[in-house]
């Protein structure tokens, strides 16, 4: 069969998120039972479904919904369309939603899925097609008070409100409309949450904001790089101009450019939609992809894919703040090494949370028939994020540990609590 999907190395991500959930559930002796619960997905669907391309062929394409743990509310998680997704990758950020729903404090579980697929090998009218055959075929395996999808990787505002209008056309008319919040993410007329769009950005630099405050450091004149330029580099770049500090290199699927004067955020957001990539931005010169990460810097953003950060470049990086936009950037043998150097990580479920703060938010203003300002809702979300890293930073040093075993903790120890007061059924 003759397919568009790029085929791509795949990632290990899943054997990093049970090493990091081990060593915390061994850090405050987790429950057993507890533990054998959360250590397992509840449910994993993978769906095979065909749809129509623009020149009247078939293809048929693979979907995934890997739903991890559902003790404190729906499942939530984003939806991912790239080569690299596979069941493997869809169990690891589905229970890193769960160690992030939990340390938000969100009446959350974690979930998360995608199709295998490149999006940019199909025209708009092929990724409209394709989204609505996979809304349809994972039917009410998802749902706004039982799973709760969002943007992730490869999807933006525009799947989102295609999946909203896809499973709402396929309810009752009278139920229609109170089905829209079964995505979040959602464009602002479809219903989506002003700030939405900016989040999970946002929310990174909140965390470094924390972190430069707890080490009495000034942001202004820190030079920072950050890997991915997308939604979370893009807009985490643009809030890191607003505290004085430098964007000196970035990284993404096109290349690597470096500009030690500093590189205009906003500038290089407008090159980059209009040329699919930052190669060959006019204000920066070409770097070695290779030598990417050892760029002499003060802040390193991995705002791209998982595993991103391992043993073949650990030892290159010269940043002494590692603030993880992305899901799972960095592998676990190579977090010791960054950790016996000095590096402090602010760990994936707490530095990108925002965007599912954010996603609750429009989930509660749609339930409730509101309209939210950007305003408040960046206020709200500042908010949420500051508690979340003070509980991380009072369980850090309690256990003498590392930010992102304190981070599992406080995410375990909340969902220990729940399932010792409920029970296991029956």
């Amino acid at each position: 069969m003759t397919s568009k999907t790029a085929i791509q190395k795949k990632t290990g991500m899943y054997e990093n998120v049970m090493a990091e959930f081990n060593k915390a559930a061994d850090t405050i002796q987790l429950n057993p039972g507890v533990r054998k619960i959360l250590a397992t997905t509840q449910n994993e669907i993978v769906v095979h479904f065909p749809a129509r391309l623009d020149d009247g062929s078939i293809e048929v394409f693979t979907g995934y919904r890997v739903q991890h743990n559902n003790a404190l509310g729906p499942y939530k998680g984003g939806l991912r369309y790239h080569p690299t997704l596979d069941i493997d990758s869809a169990r690891a950020l589905a229970t890193w939603m769960t160690w992030k729903t939990a340390l938000a404090g969100l009446p959350y579980g974690g979930g998360k899925g995608g199709i295998e697929i490149d999006p940019k090998a199909y025209s708009q009218s092929e990724l409209e097609r394709i989204t609505r055959r996979f809304t349809y075929a994972l039917g009410d395996n998802i749902g706004p008070d039982y799973d709760i999808p969002a943007p992730d990787v490869g999807t933006n505002s525009q799947i989102m409100a295609w999946i909203a209008d896809t499973f709402s056309s396929n309810k009752a008319p009278s139920q229609r409309f109170s089905n829209y919040h079964v995505v979040t993410g959602k464009p602002v007329v479809s219903g989506g949450l002003e700030g939405r769009d900016r989040a999970t950005g946002f929310g990174v630099v909140v965390t470094i904001k924390k972190w430069a405050k707890l080490k009495d450091i000034n942001l202004i004149g820190k030079k920072y790089i950050v890997q991915g330029f997308g939604n979370v580099g893009y807009w985490a770049s643009h809030f890191m101009a607003k505290t004085g500090a430098i964007l000196i290199g970035v990284q993404d699927h096109t290349g690597t450019i470096y500009n030690e004067n500093g590189i205009n955020p906003e500038e290089l957001t407008e090159y980059n939609q209009q040329n699919q990539g930052i190669d060959g931005f006019p204000s920066a010169d070409k770097f070695s992809d290779e030598d990417f990460f050892g760029i002499d810097c003060d802040i390193l953003i991995p705002a791209a894919l998982g595993n991103q950060i391992n043993m073949e470049n650990v030892n290159s990086i010269k940043a002494t703040l590692i603030a993880e936009g992305a899901n799972g950037p960095t592998q676990s043998d190579a977090e010791q090494i960054l950790i016996d150097k000095g590096i402090t990580i602010i760990p994936d479920i707490l530095c990108n949370s925002g965007g599912v703060i954010g996603s609750y938010f429009e989930w509660l203003q749609n339930r409730r028939s509101e309209i939210w300002k950007i305003g408040d809702v960046l206020v709200k979300l500042e908010d949420k994020v500051e508690t979340s890293f003070d509980k991380v930073i009072s369980v850090m040093e309690e256990y003498d540990t590392d930010m992102r075993t304190a981070a599992y903790v406080v995410a375990l120890k909340r969902l220990e609590q729940t399932y010792i007061e409920r029970g296991v059924f029956p």
